[in-house]
């Protein structure tokens, strides 16, 4: 008991183990005090004795200190590693006592953190930058934050990893950078940190943007006239740097020039054909091309084609030109003035053959120079024949005719004809053909032997045909020298005896007009106590005609009529009818009278115009046996439709003969004048008795009846005759057509 006492049964602890941290590699010293205890003490780790009293031989790394008759027994490990972050006690077997546990724990700081890529990241211009940072076994994981010139940049992407001892972990940051934020030269810092090493630890990357050649191709000076010295300029930035220059002209290399410069005298093709220079680097090449403004006049881009077209079809021509300063292009045609077009395309619509010929496509640059193209359009078509319709030979000598044919495509046939002579080629008699092709044409020549007089009064035809159609020429030989006057003097005669033919056949007509005009003139003169009498001898009117007398027709008429008549009541049923019985007898009269030309001559009127009633002057028929009633005109013999359809024709009822009558022979008219005169039988006579009657051509007696009108009846013949001449002489479109009488063959 005593012994147990001594060993410290009553033994406790005065200092004794707390928690710790402590970072890797860092000494630490874990307190165990026990005061007046002689025992045996142990240190436990994780629940394994590590040694008795000092003695921790298997473990270099720990030792047991402290005064040990004071009873000190702590505990200290040199130089912390990973697996010293566990539970420690600290244990007295003979007092049978324990510590409280202690937890060390170690703290790892992280790898040196690595960029991937470090220290230069280069990418191509235009790419995104992608940067990823490593920060390995540590304990706890690493933070990891991005720096560019003192700015933390955001967006990254963190992960970590726990490692096979359960304890460590690695961490992986991904940063992405878009292309318009990257710059070259630049420095990003990742920066790994935790407790082990709270100001953390870095890493630096340079960023290296590598791109093609940036190329700018200069030429001076500019603008600048065809002829003159040009300086091109190849100024380059390169990553990596270049390492060849290339010159070209419109794609063909020019060898001879291998720096950054070329000179040269420019002149039109340098305006369409660009000069290039191509730099190269690691990366690639880049190329860039110009075009000097040179100034120059027009140079043919695409040239204009001839062209054959049917007729009928359209011509299209097409002509390009290169000029600067800018040009004018126009269309013309050779011989022309007019301007077609201003396009480089011209169109010929349907075009006929007298569109053929030459076409010129011309180009104007102002103050620098012009220049034109030539195009022929050939129009497919019949055949055209130009020659001398009148061609001269010499009696007794050998004669030609020539014909020139113009035709597209060329005459499939040609052929002279005369009388009854048809020769193609070869010789027939005196007569021989030959044809010659010219650029222009083909010339078909007829030539005759031995020429005597019917050879001039021969007519010839030259006729040519093609797949289109054909042509034909009329020609005539002439004679020279004397034969040549002979030949015009027969001409003359021939002309001499042409106008005594006309003057003797004019004589004969005018001899007829004349007498017709005598015979009116008496019949007017044998009626001028009439009221308003005028007859003329323009108002009378001889015409060839074929006749017809409608006989059936007027006595259909004629018995409408009549009825109509009785019907309205407007005249005295008695003497109404008695006319119509005279007229009928008349007519009847007149149809046995022999016609005195033996049918060669019809005597007709001809209507040209309806007068109105209210017209102020005479109204005048063309009918040789008309007389003027005022206003109207009776005619001595007439059919009976027109008498009738004046009965009811207006208030004033005047009889209209003007429509359609004959020329009445004999006294009879005269007598029906008389007989109507004097009978006044009408309802309303006060029309009737105005209306006068004239006798017919051959009727010029003067009956005593017609002693009582005064000298008025003259006056106002005489009038109306006046207006007559002198409106046939000026004539008025805007006055109603007159009716005339006029006699001709």
């Amino acid at each position: 008991v005593l012994k147990d006492q001594f060993l410290g049964r009553c033994a406790v602890f005065t200092q004794q183990p707390h928690d710790l941290v402590v970072v890797a590699g860092q000494p630490v010293t874990l307190p165990c005090s026990i005061p007046g205890y002689h025992g045996i003490v142990l240190w436990v780790k994780d629940g394994l004795a590590l040694g008795v009293n000092r003695d921790l031989s298997g473990y270099p790394r720990y030792a047991v200190v402290g005064d040990h008759d004071e009873g000190e027994y702590h505990l200290r490990i040199q130089r912390v590693e990973l697996v010293d972050d566990a539970l420690f006690e600290c244990q007295a077997i003979q007092a049978a006592i324990r510590s409280r546990p202690a937890r060390v724990t170690v703290l790892v700081p992280p790898d040196d953190p690595a960029i991937t890529g470090a220290p230069v990241v280069s990418l191509r211009a235009g790419e995104p930058l992608n940067l990823t940072c490593h920060a390995n076994n540590a304990k706890p994981a690493a933070s990891i934050i991005w720096i560019r010139d003192r700015e933390v940049l955001s967006g990254a992407v963190y992960s970590k990893t726990l490692l096979r001892d359960g304890k460590r972990e690695s961490a992986v940051s991904t940063l992405h950078i878009p292309a318009s934020s990257v710059e070259s030269g630049q420095i990003i810092t990742c920066r790994a940190s935790n407790k082990a090493v709270p100001s953390g630890k870095e890493a630096r990357v340079t960023i290296d943007i590598q791109h093609l050649p940036l190329v700018n191709l200069s030429v001076e000076p500019q603008p600048i006239l065809e002829g003159n010295l040009v300086k091109f300029h190849c100024s380059a930035k390169a990553n990596p740097p270049v390492t060849q220059y290339r010159w070209a002209k419109g794609g063909n290399i020019i060898r001879e020039v291998s720096g950054d410069t070329y000179e040269v005298v420019v002149d039109h093709s340098f305006f369409t054909e660009p000069v290039s220079c191509e730099v190269t680097n690691l990366l690639g090449s880049t190329n860039v091309s110009r075009n000097v403004d040179v100034y120059f006049g027009p140079h043919m881009a695409a040239e204009p084609q001839s062209l054959q077209v049917d007729q009928g079809s359209d011509a299209v021509f097409n002509c390009a030109w290169t000029g600067n300063p800018s040009l004018t292009i126009v269309w013309m045609k050779r011989g022309s003035g007019v301007v077609l077009s201003n396009e480089n395309v011209l169109t010929l619509r349907a075009v006929k053959q007298e569109d053929a010929g030459k076409y010129v496509c011309r180009a104007v640059v102002p103050r620098v120079g012009a220049g034109e193209k030539e195009v022929s359009l050939t129009v497919n078509g019949p055949p055209t024949i130009s020659s001398t319709q009148t061609q001269q030979a010499l009696h007794g000598e050998k004669g030609q005719i020539k014909c020139f044919i113009r035709s597209t495509p060329p005459p499939d046939r040609i052929a002279w004809s005369w009388k009854e002579t048809v020769l193609e080629s070869g010789t027939s008699g005196r007569y021989t053909v030959e044809t010659v092709s010219t650029e222009e044409g083909v010339i078909s020549t007829l030539t005759m032997s031995n020429i005597v007089p019917a050879d001039f009064q021969t007519i010839y035809n030259c006729t040519a045909w093609n797949s289109f159609g054909s042509d034909t020429e009329i020609i005539r030989l002439r004679e020279q020298g004397g034969r040549q006057g002979s030949t015009a003097l027969l001409v003359l005669r021939s002309l001499h005896l042409a106008v005594i033919i006309g003057v003797a056949v004019g004589a004969f007509v005018a001899f007829i007009v004349l007498m017709g005009t005598l015979g009116a003139f008496c019949c007017t003169r044998a009626q001028r106590n009439l009221k308003g009498v005028v007859s003329t001898k323009s108002d009378i009117r001889v015409e060839i005609v074929h006749k017809d007398h409608n006989a059936a027709r007027e006595t259909e008429e004629h018995a409408a009529i009549k009825q109509l008549m009785i019907e309205r009541g407007e005249f005295q049923q008695e003497s109404v009818l008695k006319q119509l019985e005279v007229l009928q007898e008349e007519e009847k009269e007149y149809q046995h009278i022999k016609d005195p030309t033996n049918g060669y001559y019809s005597v007709n009127t001809f209507k040209e115009h309806h007068s109105t009633p209210t017209s102020s002057h005479a109204t005048e028929v063309r009918n040789p046996g008309t007389a003027t009633l005022g206003k109207h005109r009776v005619p001595t013999g007439m059919s009976f439709t027109n008498i009738y359809s004046t009965l009811g024709a207006g208030p004033n009822r005047l009889y209209d003969y003007s429509q359609r009558f004959v020329l009445g022979m004999g006294s009879s008219s005269i007598e029906l004048c008389e007989r109507e005169y004097q009978r006044g039988s009408l309802s309303d006579s006060s029309s009737f008795l105005d209306a006068q009657c004239d006798s017919s051509v051959s009727s010029c007696g003067k009956p005593d009846g017609y002693a009582q009108f005064d000298k008025a009846s003259k006056a106002s013949a005489s009038s109306s005759s006046h207006y007559s001449q002198s409106s046939s002489q000026n004539s008025d479109l805007t006055r109603p057509l007159q009716k005339r009488m006029q006699t001709h063959v």
